[in-house]
């Protein structure tokens, strides 16, 4: 049997396969098929000026630096991705901590290696942008006027007056709305303004008696007596105001039983009783109702962004977007043994809203007190 394999031709010089990410075995060094210039070729186009030598040996190796420490920084993001597992509070913020510095790091290190690129490699430029006439020709100017004319005559606002007098009276209470919603940044949202940083708990009854607590749906007055089960919880709103959504939606409470050395330095004794702490129930974030309570840790959840509460330590923000506490109300007991709200919140309920800061500030400066 003849074998056929050494009729094919061999060639003389094997050539090894490239290996991926080495450079080319062409003999150019061209990007585009074409050599491009130099940057010594560069010396005489005017408006260009090329780049210092030594300069540009520096910066290549800053920027490869940079770009290291981009690479370095993106391995760390992927294994902190890989080993910080999100499983309970502590480890959701080390997690949240590692991806969210390798991360900076890495774009961080990516715009410094670009930014000394441009800087100190390439080559500077100084541009001139030509002006044309900017006056239109005779001949333009006379198709222009034409052209309004037809469009005049075509729209009939010369030929039908009483359509171009309803237009024009139409148009005119147009040029008051500016005036109007400037009116509304004067005494008017002062008003509203100072709306915002009131709720009725500040208010007392028609008899001149603090607002007693009453339970929220039932509308039940709490006897504090019958309030004395430690981790205890209860939705709480003003009495008089069950049904009154406006009065509501700032005054709900959430009224908590704690034992006396569960409580921490960040609440306010005063304004307790006998272990009893009343926390707005409008979380601080965009105003969801923060309701979901957990005994074991004290802890006020907002179900709506996950902002989480020391209800032991004065309410103070823990976790999540919010940015503020849940303001603490002051509360006490009537003469027949009810709890009652003694004044207002020292700071307004609910989200940031503009111009709050100065009664936040007023109240830094009594110490914390309304």
């Amino acid at each position: 049997m003849t074998d056929n394999h050494h009729d094919i031709d061999q060639p003389e010089e094997r050539v090894p396969r490239r290996v991926i990410g080495t450079p080319s075995p062409a003999a150019g060094t061209s990007l585009l098929g074409a050599e491009e210039p130099a940057a010594k070729e560069l010396t005489g186009v005017p408006g260009v000026t090329p780049q210092d030598e030594r300069t540009a040996r520096k910066g290549e190796r800053a920027a490869a630096l940079c770009f290291t420490v981009t690479l370095l920084a993106g391995i760390a993001f992927i294994v902190s991705y890989v080993v910080f597992q999100v499983g309970d509070l502590e480890t959701t913020k080390t997690s949240t901590l590692a991806l969210g510095s390798t991360l900076a790091v890495a774009l961080l290190a990516l715009a410094a290696g670009i930014v000394i690129w441009v800087r100190m490699i390439m080559p500077k430029y100084n541009l001139v942008q030509e002006r044309h006439p900017m006056a239109s020709g005779p001949e333009a100017r006379e198709y222009v006027a034409e052209t309004f004319l037809q469009g005049a005559a075509e729209s009939g606002i010369t030929r039908h007056p009483l359509l171009r007098r309803t237009l024009l009276l139409a148009a005119a209470p147009l040029g008051l709305a500016p005036l109007v919603l400037l009116r509304d940044l004067g005494p008017s949202y002062a008003n509203f303004s100072e709306k915002l940083r009131h709720t009725v708990w500040g208010e007392k009854t028609k008899d001149g008696k603090h607002r007693r607590l009453v339970v929220e749906g039932t509308g039940a007055p709490i006897r504090a007596a019958d309030f004395n089960s430690p981790g205890g919880i209860l939705s709480v709103v003003p009495e008089g105001y069950e049904h009154d959504l406006n009065a509501l939606a700032k005054a709900t409470l959430i009224l908590i039983k704690f034992r006396a050395e569960e409580i921490k330095p960040g609440t306010n004794l005063n304004w307790t009783h006998d272990g009893i702490v009343a926390y707005s129930k409008i979380c601080t974030h965009v105003g969801c109702p923060a309701a979901l309570y957990e005994q074991s840790t004290h802890h006020i959840l907002c179900p709506c962004h996950q902002s989480t509460f020391d209800a032991a330590d004065g309410a103070k923000v823990i976790f999540g977007p919010a940015a503020r506490p849940l303001p603490q109300l002051p509360i006490a007991v009537d003469n027949e043994g009810y709890l009652v709200a003694t004044a207002d919140f020292a700071v307004p309920p609910g989200p940031s809203f503009w111009e709050r800061g100065d009664a936040e500030a007023e109240v830094r400066e009594n110490g914390g007190h309304a």
